[in-house]
């Protein structure tokens, strides 16, 4: 228990100041690229019911009898080619967007909130992100998790483990929570100034690849928007550039398993462009808000190389928007009406 929690639960002392905590919270890394962290991380993820929806007690033996034997030497691997000195590319972004995020309120007014992060799975945890809030002495809390198109594997989940750990606490703060801002006007801004930047550089592909990460299409089955507001992303990206419809393309990637995903698939995609004569393509990934292993490491080196393997010729990879300035501005502008 916090060493404050004497104050935290009693707020009606009068010993707290008026103070906004927001949490900014990702998915997660590994806290090192090796088999033992990656088997910590992977347990952690994977047995979190809201990614894999089959039947508990046979997914937990598939799990600990199969895939944490075999699947950590495999993505150890990956992580260690997109690993650097400051470690995961995808903690290290999130505390830059922090840090600017933090400097933006604080020079727009802002001065009694904070900006904490943490990670879905792995460190630093939702659960450490909001006991140093509440160490803090805030009175409310804004839950801002990085996903940009609600998806329950990812929103819904931040949600399930926010709700576990307030569920603890004996005097909840007030609770903002932002389940997606895939249509605010200022990421829409910040991601076709991304592909403007890289269009004024490189010039216009035959093909613009929207890639977003997959989930299995049962999902969708069931009720989850994520699919629709991945092309609704397109389209208002591809209206805010004038592209024609022709020129642009929506695929999911990142699937495992053999069940059906959602579709069209990235990497298939990709390897059919040629036989179209599409030779000349650039891809982004709208859906992540940092570069990490399925930006760097699968659109960057896996998908370049099934691509130029199929006899395309010319791939390119736009960044995502991690620690930019309007990206920043973007989020503060999601935020702005909470504050």
């Amino acid at each position: 228990m916090s060493r404050f929690s004497a104050v935290t639960d009693n707020p009606h002392d009068g010993r707290f100041n008026q103070k906004t905590g927001i949490l900014l919270t990702n998915l997660g890394s590994p806290d090192a690229p090796t088999p033992a962290a990656l088997r910590t991380y992977l347990r952690e993820f994977l047995s979190d019911p809201r990614i894999v929806e089959i039947p508990r007690l046979v997914w937990m033996i598939i799990l600990h009898g199969i895939i944490l034997r075999i699947r950590p030497k495999r993505s150890a691997k990956l992580y260690e080619s997109i690993w650097t000195e400051n470690g995961s590319p995808l903690t290290h972004i999130t505390r830059l967007q922090r840090d600017k995020l933090n400097t933006l309120l604080q020079e727009q007014g802002y001065t009694n909130t904070e900006v904490v992060m943490a990670m879905r799975y792995g460190n630093p945890s939702i659960e450490a992100g909001l006991e140093e809030l509440r160490d803090k002495g805030l009175t409310r809390i804004i839950v801002l998790p990085l996903y940009p198109q609600y998806s329950s594997p990812t929103t819904g989940s931040t949600f399930d483990a926010v709700s576990n750990v307030l569920r603890k606490w004996r005097w909840v703060p007030e609770l903002h929570f932002v389940n997606g801002y895939h249509k605010n006007t200022s990421y829409i801004d910040s991601l076709a100034n991304s592909i403007s930047e890289d269009l004024e550089k490189n010039g216009m592909p035959q093909k613009l690849v929207f890639s977003y990460h997959g989930m299995p299409k049962l999902f969708l089955d069931r009720g989850d928007p994520y699919h629709c507001l991945c092309l609704q992303t397109t389209r208002l990206v591809s209206e805010k550039l004038g592209l024609d419809k022709d020129a642009v393309i929506s695929t999911f990637q990142s699937r495992f398993g053999k069940a059906e995903w959602l579709k069209p698939y990235t990497d298939a995609t990709l390897s059919a462009f040629p036989d179209e004569n599409i030779t000349d393509v650039a891809i982004i990934s709208p859906a992540f808000s940092a570069d990490c292993l399925e930006t760097l490491e699968e659109l960057e080196e896996e998908n370049r190389e099934i691509f130029e393997n199929a006899g395309g010729e010319k791939y390119r990879y736009i960044a995502a928007l991690n620690d930019r300035d309007d990206h920043i501005s973007a989020l503060y502008d999601v935020l702005k009406p909470m504050l």
